[in-house]
């Protein structure tokens, strides 16, 4: 039974990482191929890491398992916020489509003193 659960969790997992991979090719702005490389892709590495970890059976494996999950939920939104962040400053993102935008002001502060 847990074999059946294992294979499960793993062609979950590794069709998530998949329509990740497929979503950072096919997606045309850098917000949508952001969320295709993050949320997807850490939810089918967190259900791969259990699959491991189920047909292992050790504790000693989910030992190991844990901080490569948390590293991997600790660095994924953040490398996103900075490339999300650093797109929205080159000016690739479409400003009209954003619905908040928290960055015009500081972008404006920016272009002000760098034009004096």
């Amino acid at each position: 039974m847990i074999d059946v659960i294992v294979v499960v969790l793993i062609l979950i997992g590794a069709l998530l990482c998949l329509t990740a991979a497929i979503g950072l090719l096919r997606f045309r702005d850098v917000p949508t191929r952001l969320r295709a490389a993050t949320k997807p892709q850490a939810l089918g590495l967190l259900l791969i890491c259990i699959a491991i970890a189920l047909s292992l059976g050790t504790w000693q494996v989910a030992a190991f398992l844990l901080p490569v999950m948390l590293i991997q939920f600790a660095t994924a939104p953040l490398s996103a916020h900075v490339v999300g962040r650093q797109a929205y400053r080159n000016g690739t993102i479409d400003e009209e489509s954003l619905l908040v935008d928290e960055l015009a002001e500081q972008k404006r502060a920016d272009e002000a003193a760098a034009a004096e």
